[in-house]
């Protein structure tokens, strides 16, 4: 996005902060240029839509750029063995994100879905990850369940999933980790 793109936005802003309703007058004259007024605000409205997602694109770009990023999710298998509460990460032993699930978002989980819990900046180098479950075993006691892991940054995005899984053989949860090679 250039300064020209910038200027025509808050131009375009400030136009519709401003916007005149439509004449008064009377006639087949006034009908016309309400039509001409209305066709301009609605093109005017699509171009400040399209510089918005244009701006959105760029804000991520300069907030997360590839070469310093990493992402964490978190992925539920059934949920048999431990029912999810809460997530606290750290990332080299410094808290970076906590996430409390409602029954909702936990159903969501158990049924396939995954959750960006964090996106953030690392300097190149080892790194530890840190991610502590609280939840409820399979019958019925509070539990934790916690995993570190060490990865490197380098030039590359870094995506890391937390796997809560059930385990069959010991009728309990795991986590385990995967990194995503892109």
């Amino acid at each position: 996005m250039n300064m020209r793109n910038l200027s025509l936005l808050a131009a375009i802003s400030m136009m519709l902060f401003f916007a005149v309703t439509p004449f008064t007058s009377h006639g087949a004259e006034a009908v016309n240029d309400n039509a001409t007024l209305s066709t301009e605000l609605e093109d005017i409205k699509s171009q400040v839509l399209q510089l918005n997602r244009e701006l959105f694109i760029l804000e991520e770009d300069l907030l997360f750029p590839a070469s310093t990023q990493i992402a964490v999710f978190v992925s539920v298998d059934v949920g048999r063995f431990f029912t999810i509460d809460s997530v606290e990460l750290k990332i080299n032993e410094k808290n970076v994100t906590g996430f409390l699930y409602t029954d909702r978002q936990r159903k969501a989980l158990e049924k396939g879905g995954i959750q960006r819990i964090y996106l953030g900046n690392l300097k190149v180098g080892k790194h530890q990850l840190t991610a502590i479950f609280t939840g409820v075993d399979g019958e019925g006691r509070a539990a934790q369940r916690a995993i570190t892991h060490q990865f490197e940054k380098d030039d590359e995005t870094v995506m890391i999933e937390l796997k809560v899984e059930d385990n069959e053989s010991s009728y309990r949860a795991n986590v385990r980790i995967e990194e995503w090679v892109l």
